[in-house]
């Protein structure tokens, strides 16, 4: 029964701490018996008390048989950390309640005992949850569950863990119709987008919106020395950023990459002359390494921890009172997150502070504030739920024992993400997890379901259960492959590139690797080939970037700032640094795509202002120099950063609105896809996740060698002989976002609507200078590096009336 306030036993224990309950935890304990109720709270607002409050209060009223309150969360460490602060009321309290965890960390002596006898509130993982669901004893585990808590609910929304956990959500309301669901989160964009996500298909869900607290402290770093013109390191800012840490208690310095944050700890400990404890964390360490920081930090016995998203969830760590973001944020949710984690007290301001890496960054940091200060966080509208996902939810449903087609589709359809679901794309699903699809059915190894006489399906084999879970998960590795030269498969690599930029590789393209330039010559197994090239630039000039993209608002937001007649909010360097652009050529407009035409060091060049983030210039230039050479025109390389492409060559373009057709692109794109490893690629994340392919078995785990073998066989049997087989369907819907990201392309010629401004010049222009640079980094190496890209640096410059 929903309550109207505490009762004395919880009322003593908060004014024991001096505390009040905050008005959104009273709430949600009035509304605890609501089917579904989203919070959203700041960060340090209680919000996990909140969630679990009603869950303590009605363990503390009676006893409970079982499973009462099952806790979600994104991360094993935020588990962790909420049992160990969730055990601190209950023990004070003397509370009668077991608290355990079960994560990938937890031993299997005690899962099977979880299974047998469940403690009253367990805390897991989205993993974990679905493979629970699969048991034949799920519905006797879950019988007595009242109450499912999914924390940081807006991180889970966004990837396919989240439809993995929805559909489990679904599963767990057919074997407990009572359950009532509660969603916690601090930053979302669209309240009501999260709610439809989290509750039970077609029902409404209560949205409790808590007190926003102070507006957050947030500055940006401005030092005498301007940031360097290119780049992503900040080395410039250390003197300023060991500074901000001697003045605070314990700062945590987050970075947007990991071989960032490796760098920058590496430049900080140089010049951390006072010895100050100082640690890094971030999802690559070991294990061990990373709890030895997360247990320093708890103790507060660190100064500073360098960091990437592994911070980025709500881990309540030490007396954190400042947060550095290195970098430009990208996105402006994952900004206001990552605020969130100083002062971490619901009435104290978050302090944050953001650190440009480069002059452009200074603009974007500058739109990230002012977004934040309006309140206006970005996010992209839910696509419908992945087919691949379905296709594991169902090997698991058939896992914990026979089930009716009908009764499932109507199960699955009730998760928000498959609410639109028709039943022919079921069915389709279906098909596959019994048969393999139509290429595959003469195959006995997928044949995995059967339809019994009376309608029922059910495995084949009941030992399939056991590898059906081994291989759950959406969770998917990213290898890296050698690069070796053909013909020297026994010789030493030259080095490793990231698989997903060695799928978007064609034939003849050169890139640098190991300070040289060499030209790609295909992918065999896990290996790239390569041959000597004497180029002195590669075509592809950089495959490194930050992880993150810019996000369509913050871009919208610079292209807005651009329209302004002067910059009062910007350093004095970037003020002038626009004024002068916008004298010798333009600045972007939201509204139209500008391109500049100049020459340079003999060449053409290009340089389109696409502002559609990283991977989508990326892919623009790949599409724009094959178009340029259908055309007659001779590209000979790009570079592509968040906002711009950079094409050189040795004819100038002189009607770029030919080279932006949309048919055209779109066909390019296709015949691009058609020439490299990525739909290759592609097709094995989704036939992994799919379970057509099995990553784990009892006798090991295979090797990324082994699975790309696996699956690049399947893929050309099924391209030959099935080309419209289910996997090859996801695999074409996949390839067009992530590297590809050409829904941003598409959301860019949809903006402009073929307004396009041709800007030729005689020289370089001051906005496209620091591409340059981009291009200069790839093949100046040695011991004289830095003094070469200076060098280089004031050359350009110079070259573009900036020096």
């Amino acid at each position: 029964m929903a309550r109207q306030g505490l009762p004395p036993l919880f009322e003593d224990w908060f004014a024991s701490k001096g505390w009040q309950p905050h008005p959104h935890q009273i709430s949600m304990l009035q509304r605890s018996d609501a089917p579904c109720t989203l919070l959203i709270a700041p960060t340090g607002g209680g919000k996990t008390m909140a969630g679990f409050l009603p869950s303590l209060v009605d363990l503390a009223d009676a006893p409970h048989d079982g499973l009462h309150t099952l806790y979600i969360s994104p991360l094993k460490a935020l588990a962790a950390d909420i049992k160990r602060n969730l055990r601190t009321p209950v023990e004070e309290m003397g509370l009668a309640i077991r608290i355990e965890d079960r994560t990938g960390d937890t031993s299997s002596t005690r899962k099977k005992a979880q299974r047998v006898d469940p403690p009253h509130i367990l805390l897991t993982t989205p993993e974990s949850l679905a493979l629970l669901t699969s048991y034949e004893d799920a519905p006797r585990m879950f019988r007595g569950l009242k109450r499912v808590i999914v924390d940081e609910i807006h991180a889970l929304a966004e990837s396919k863990r989240g439809d993995q956990l929805m559909l489990a959500l679904a599963r767990l309301h057919a074997l407990c119709p009572q359950m009532t669901r509660v969603g916690l989160s601090a930053t979302v964009d669209d309240p009501d987008d999260i709610a439809r996500l989290l509750a039970k298909h077609p029902d409404p869900c209560d949205i409790v919106m808590a007190d926003p607290g102070p507006e957050p402290d947030i500055s940006m770093l401005r030092t005498q020395e301007p940031p360097p013109w290119s780049g992503g390191g900040a080395a410039y800012s250390i003197p300023a950023v060991m500074d901000l840490i001697k003045a605070h208690n314990t700062t945590l310095i987050f970075h947007n990459t990991r071989a960032q944050a490796e760098i920058f700890f590496h430049n900080l400990w140089l010049a951390n002359e006072d010895a100050l404890p100082i640690g890094i964390h971030h999802g690559s360490l070991d294990r061990q390494q990373r709890e030895r920081v997360e247990a320093a930090m708890v103790r507060g016995d660190l100064r500073a921890i360098v960091c990437t998203g592994s911070l980025d969830l709500g881990i309540d760590w030490g007396d954190v009172d400042l947060v550095v973001q290195v970098g430009a944020p990208k996105n402006v949710k994952r900004l206001v997150q990552r605020i969130g984690r100083a002062n971490h007290r619901y009435n104290a301001p978050s302090k944050a502070v953001l650190v440009p890496a480069n002059r452009f960054e200074v603009i974007e940091c500058v739109a990230a504030l002012q977004a934040v200060q309006a309140h206006d966080l970005d996010g992209d509208k839910r696509a419908p739920g992945p087919r691949d996902v379905l296709c594991q939810h169902i090997l698991l449903r058939a896992a914990s024992g026979p089930f009716d087609s009908d009764d499932l589709f109507a199960e699955m359809t009730s998760a928000g993400a498959y609410a639109d679901l028709s039943r022919l794309e079921f069915d389709g699903c279906l098909d596959f997890c019994a048969t393999g699809g139509y290429a595959l059915r003469a195959y006995d190894r997928w044949q995995r379901l059967l339809q019994r006489p009376d309608g029922a399906w059910q495995l084949r084999d009941p030992r399939a259960a056991s590898r059906i879970r081994m291989n759950a998960g959406t969770i998917q590795d990213t290898d890296k492959l050698k690069v070796r030269l053909q013909r020297s498969r026994g010789g030493k690599p030259l080095g490793e590139v990231e698989e997903g930029f060695a799928a978007s590789l064609s034939k003849g393209d050169t890139f640098l690797i190991g300070g040289r330039i060499v030209r790609y010559e295909g992918l065999r197994e896990m290996t790239v080939e390569v041959t000597r090239n004497a180029a002195k630039k590669p075509k592809i000039a950089t495959f490194s970037g930050t992880k993150f993209a810019t996000s369509t608002q913050l871009s919208q937001r610079i292209l807005t700032l651009f329209q302004k007649a002067d910059w009062p909010e910007l350093p004095e360097h970037t003020r002038d640094w626009l004024h002068l652009q916008r004298e010798v050529s333009k600045l972007p407009r939201p509204d139209r795509l500008l391109v500049e035409s100049f020459p340079r060091d003999g060449r053409e060049n290009i340089c389109v202002y696409g502002f559609a983030g990283r991977n989508a210039q990326q892919t623009l230039g790949l599409l724009l120099t094959k178009r340029m050479e259908e055309t007659g025109l001779a590209p000979m390389g790009f570079v592509s950063t968040d906002y711009a492409t950079l094409i050189w060559g040795l004819d100038a373009v002189t009607d770029p609105a030919a080279l932006f057709d949309p048919t055209q692109l779109r066909e390019g794109l296709d015949g691009w896809l058609a020439g490299n490893a990525l739909m290759k690629r592609t097709f094995r994340g989704a036939a992994t996740i799919a379970g057509l392919i099995e990553r784990n078995s009892t006798q090991g785990r295979k090797s990324g060698r082994q699975a790309t073998f696996s699956s690049d066989i399947l893929y050309d049997t099924l391209l030959k002989y099935d080309p419209d087989h289910l996997l090859m369907q996801i695999t074409r819907q996949e390839a067009m976002s992530g590297l590809v990201d050409f829904s941003r392309i598409e959301e860019m010629l949809t903006r402009i609507e073929g307004r396009i401004d041709l800007v030729r010049t005689d020289h370089v222009t001051p906005l496209s200078a620091p591409l340059f640079l981009e291009v200069g980094k790839v093949f100046v190496a040695g011991e004289a590096e830095e003094r070469l890209l200076a060098e280089e640096s004031a050359r350009v410059m110079q070259d573009a009336g900036l020096g």
